[in-house]
Parts: C-alpha cells; sequence; structure tokens
C-alpha cells in the first residue's frame, strides 16, 4: 500500500493526512475483497524498515493504527472478517499489542475473510525465524536434518498454513517488493500500478483482477500451447 506521503505532498497537506486517506483506501479495498468472495487477504501495513522514518510519522502511524483498531473491529466482525497480525509485536507498546491480541481474539471465529495485516513484517526476518525454529527442533532432538525441506520451512513461516498468494498488487509506481512475503511469491502474479494508495478504489481493484483473469498461470512448466 505505497504513496500515502506522495499524495498528501500533493494535496498540500501533512503526510499525516496521507496515512488517514491510505486508512479509507485500505476499507474500500477489504469491501471489494467480500464482494469479490476472495478468501485471504494480506495488507503490509508497517514494514520493519519503516522504523528508519522520521519518529514523528511513525508515531503517528502507531496512533493511528491504535485508532483503527478501537474503531473498525467490530464491523470487521459483523462482516464475518477474521483479522491476523503477523510480524514481530515485540517493538509496539503493551497498549497496542493487546489491543492487537483483542482483535484477533474476538474475530477468530469468522471465516468469510481472512485479512492477514503485516506489522513489523520482513520476509527475511521471516524466512530467517521458521530457519531458527526448525533448527531449536533439530537441537532438541525433535526434528532430524534430513527431514528439513520445502514444506517444513513452509510450515513454520508467518503463513505457513495459508495458501501462497495468487496475485501481488503495489500501488504508487514502484515496481519491487520490498521485503514482503518473498518465500510466499515465488510463483505470485504481480501487478503494479501507478494509482497511489490513497486513490485506489474498487474500479482499480477490479482492473487488477480483470489483468489477472487474463493471465496463464504456468508455476514453471509449459503453456498450454506449448503443451499442445
Amino acid at each position: 500500500m505505497d504513496g500515502n506521503g506522495r499524495w498528501a505532498i500533493r494535496q498540500g497537506k501533512p503526510r499525516s493526512a496521507g496515512h488517514e486517506a491510505g486508512s479509507d483506501a485500505l476499507k474500500r479495498t477489504i469491501r471489494a475483497a467480500l464482494g469479490h468472495g476472495i478468501r485471504v487477504l494480506t495488507v503490509y501495513a508497517f514494514s520493519s524498515e519503516n522504523w528508519s522514518r522520521p519518529k514523528s510519522e511513525v508515531r503517528q502511524l502507531l496512533d493511528l493504527f491504535i485508532k483503527a483498531l478501537n474503531r473498525e473491529v467490530r464491523e470487521l466482525a459483523e462482516h464475518g472478517v477474521r483479522l491476523c497480525f503477523i510480524g514481530d509485536r515485540s517493538a509496539f507498546s503493551r497498549t497496542l499489542r493487546e489491543g492487537m491480541l483483542q482483535a484477533e481474539r474476538r474475530t477468530a471465529g469468522n471465516t468469510r475473510l481472512h485479512l492477514n495485516v503485516a506489522v513489523n513484517y520482513g520476509g527475511q526476518s521471516d524466512v530467517a525465524a521458521a530457519a531458527r525454529a526448525l533448527a531449536t527442533k533439530v537441537a532438541e532432538g525433535r526434528l532430524r536434518p534430513e527431514q528439513i525441506d520445502r514444506e517444513q520451512l513452509e510450515a513454520a513461516l508467518s503463513l505457513g498454513q495459508q495458501p501462497a498468494p495468487d496475485l501481488f498488487i503495489r500501488t504508487g509506481g514502484e515496481r519491487r517488493l520490498s521485503n514482503f512475503l518473498l518465500w510466499q511469491l515465488a510463483y505470485t502474479e504481480l501487478y503494479f500500478t501507478g494509482v497511489l494508495w490513497p486513490d485506489f478504489s474498487e474500479v482499480h481493484f477490479d482492473a487488477a483482477l480483470s489483468d489477472f483473469a487474463r493471465r496463464e498461470r504456468r508455476f514453471g512448466g509449459l503453456g498450454r500451447v506449448q503443451n499442445a
């Protein structure tokens, strides 16, 4: 969800206004996902690299996060959305950690849409944490080194119990993954748009899905024409 700051600058507003508008864009996207019957949506809300931003902006982001939790969880629950946070929560305040935990508990029984929110998350750290977890099992005698394979490592990742993403959407015009779900995106279809995140609407979301629907996914194999 890229482009909040640039959107605010173009509007002649403080960067915090961009993050507020970005929160509205996320609500629109969740509604669109529900309307299309999408079962899993994962959003990159705060990366492990975002701590390098000015302290005032980080503070505003986290304050907005707390307010959004308090304001939106009830509506998410009513619409059958299960909320789950991935990433290292230890750097956050106790208030924010408790808010995330309560939101997860409140929505745990919902099945219409699984909404993963990546906070203080990094794809490289995710893989490293999974490797440490498997190494611990080996050290404790619960796993043999030769038993470690792709499935074992994948299961230890943050989204190990969920299917790999079908479609990756990045707004704001940048064309890179920025350390997001590096393992999980191995065969995901990538879609980049120049639309800044606060301007991202249901129309833009539909355009991304339509583009995805026209693609032929080969997963490393040959396409239909080559196999004919």
